[in-house]
């Protein structure tokens, strides 16, 4: 009988494999660079140092998502997962460099953090009985009304743009939007799996003559820079830094926890505790290692939940291809700044459709749960409500204490221990076994047949 392999551990073709991996890539690109930019600013490095601060983050960026897929030892999650620098530091971070501390000291605490999250991820693995489908469709559903800002903000030109909502923005980004519809509706097989990738090229190519697209930076740029560990110098390590990170990695690991689930959901191969432990200690890794090369505190990115969901290439080991193509990037500075110049409203487009279907994963999740039920309906009502807070005002929780920040600045954060909390008090927190049982029942019978289909035991 001929073996069958989950959609998880399939390899496809080297040039599907490729293609799916760039749109990933392209995806997260935004994001990744972003919190180097951020800290470079505050802490008023030149040019030269923030690009090599780029590059250090795309290249540990490349190495923490090849683990995080493959899986080494008891770390790596073994599902299409693809990992970049947190934002939920960025405040702790930047009040360091307020205070007057430097890279090293940051670095330090960085380190440190990633230990500490490597030593508890035991312990949110445990967790997962608290997350029946009330509690992880209410947190994806959070998560991508949070992305939406971002996606739009994008499509109108940048947070902050002087040409904010100029009808050329818009026009580009409602081209894309166009172009991933159209080429879901009526192609096939692996032209509609690299949707996303096509619509951006197409909105890139519109771009061009508009003059939306800035090539600054790629001539003066190198072709290979190594990035060296420690390059900034030796770790520093302060306790109140280090503190306030340790918070930070608790916040990252709870979001993760829930972008896990819902992935195991979309890929049709239900998260067990031990994988659980294995992705959060993966975040731990990650950090440490972002801290030694010279980057910042790292998680799983939800925004490429969505792109598994409108491809439906569910495989891990083209995200390990993005891994390297990320690693690629920190390595050649030329070409990261190539893609770099890719418009941001070209991003828009594409996340409004992606982060949509993070948003509608959720709402899929939540189709499990029993409506009947009057206290289901109030606690999701609530834990969405707290959820929108930090977007509909940002400065709603400015008179509370600078240690909350990493809390009430992160609407998942809130939905999901709202959500758990009052799901443990209405619904004495309700095993996940049976929604296991759910999405197995879901899936074909060869998949369902374990080790007389091929498929190896998890671990």
């Amino acid at each position: 009988m001929a073996q069958t392999h989950h959609p998880v551990d399939e390899v496809l073709p080297s040039g599907q494999m490729l293609a799916v991996g760039i749109q990933h890539v392209l995806v997260m690109y935004a994001g990744a660079i972003a919190v180097p930019l951020i800290i470079g600013a505050a802490l008023k490095l030149p040019k030269d140092q923030v690009a090599f601060l780029i590059s250090s983050d795309l290249f540990a960026c490349g190495i923490v998502t090849l683990i995080q897929c493959i899986g080494i030892w008891k770390f790596g999650i073994r599902l299409p997962v693809i990992m970049g620098v947190s934002f939920a530091p960025v405040g702790p971070m930047v009040a360091m460099a307020s205070s007057g501390a430097g890279l090293p000291a940051i670095f330090g605490a960085t380190i440190a953090a990633g230990v500490f999250a490597i030593l508890i991820a035991p312990f949110f693995g445990r967790l997962m009985r608290f997350f029946p489908p009330i509690v992880t469709g209410t947190i994806i559903l959070t998560i991508g009304m949070t992305l939406f800002p971002v996606a739009i903000n994008w499509a109108g030109g940048g947070h902050g743009a002087p040409h904010f909502g100029e009808p050329k923005n818009l026009m580009i980004a409602g081209i894309v939007l166009l172009a991933i519809l159209l080429i879901n509706k009526y192609l096939k097989g692996f032209i509609a799996n690299i949707s996303v990738l096509l619509g951006m090229a197409i909105g890139f190519l519109v771009a061009l003559p508009m003059g939306v697209v800035d090539f600054s930076g790629v001539g003066r740029a190198a072709w290979f820079a190594p990035v060296r560990p420690f390059a900034f110098g030796l770790p520093t390590f302060d306790i109140a830094a280090i503190a306030s990170l340790c918070l930070v990695m608790i916040v990252i690991m709870v979001e993760s926890l829930g972008m896990f689930l819902a992935l195991g959901d979309l890929t049709m191969r239900p998260v067990t505790r031990a994988d659980a432990t294995r992705g959060l200690r993966t975040d731990g890794l990650g950090t440490v290692i972002g801290g030694v090369f010279n980057t910042f505190p790292h998680s799983s990115f939800s925004q490429n939940i969505g792109l598994v969901g409108i491809t439906g290439v569910k495989s891990r080991w083209v995200v390990a291809v993005s891994g390297v193509i990320l690693m690629l990037l920190g390595l050649l500075p030329k070409l990261s700044n190539l893609i770099a110049s890719i418009p941001v409203v070209v991003l828009g487009g594409a996340g409004i459709a992606m982060f949509g279907m993070v948003a509608a994963t959720g709402v899929k999740i939540l189709s499990k749960v029993d409506f009947e039920s009057k206290n289901n309906l109030l606690i999701i009502a609530i834990s969405l409500g707290v959820g929108v807070i930090p977007l509909a005002a940002p400065t709603f929780f400015s008179q509370m204490p600078a240690w909350a920040g990493p809390l009430t600045h992160s609407g998942i954060t809130l939905a999901a221990i709202f959500a758990i909390c009052l799901n443990a008090l209405f619904n004495r927190g309700q095993s996940t076994d049976h929604v296991q049982r759910e999405i197995a029942a879901e899936m074909p019978l060869s998949l369902r047949q374990g080790d007389d289909a091929g498929i190896r035991p998890r671990e």
